[in-house]
């Protein structure tokens, strides 16, 4: 059975990304349920750090202007680090935003601008973000969030909204 496939309503475009189920399935169905619970719908990007990433889905950025933006935890609570398939934090993948703490990821994610392997979960150092998709569409709207001019750091300085996430199969 493929992968499902999950489509990014933006409002600077729509992309689509494969969710590696097979792969990574603790992470791949907390995403999904989240995604059908609605989570994501409203949300905005809170961090954005062009060659790098573009991160998203804390529920505090409902509110763009929020200085919690980016602070928020799921509503469903933290999920175990999964270390199972070598998939490289590559340009175009999504992988699972955390504190940096073991375990601590739970609905925030990022996806890579940029070849991040340093944040690899098998690579050397402290930070683990095991990769759970990759954009398989839509990459130059991918483009187009990352490189949003930002102000106060790393935030929108025009907000770029995520009207809604569905997921299909594969």
């Amino acid at each position: 059975m493929a992968n499902p496939i999950a489509t990014f309503d933006t409002s600077l475009g729509s992309f689509k990304a494969e969710i590696f189920q097979a792969e990574m399935p603790v992470t791949s169905q907390n995403f999904i349920d989240l995604v059908n619970d609605g989570f994501y719908n409203g949300l905005h990007f809170h961090r954005v750090i062009k060659n790098f990433m573009c991160q998203f889905g804390c529920p505090k950025s409902k509110d763009p202007a929020s200085a919690d933006a980016g602070t928020g935890s799921s509503p469903r609570g933290r999920i175990q680090d999964e270390h199972t398939a070598k998939i490289s934090n590559e340009p175009g993948t999504l992988s699972m935003a955390n504190t940096g703490q073991p375990n601590s990821g739970g609905c925030q994610f990022f996806i890579n601008t940029a070849n991040n392997d340093r944040l690899d979960w098998f690579s050397p150092g402290q930070s683990r973000h095991p990769v759970f998709g990759r954009v398989t569409e839509g990459m130059d709207i991918v483009t187009k969030i990352e490189t949003t001019p930002t102000a106060r750091g790393d935030r929108p300085e025009t907000p770029v909204r995520m009207n809604s996430v569905t997921i299909s199969q594969g």
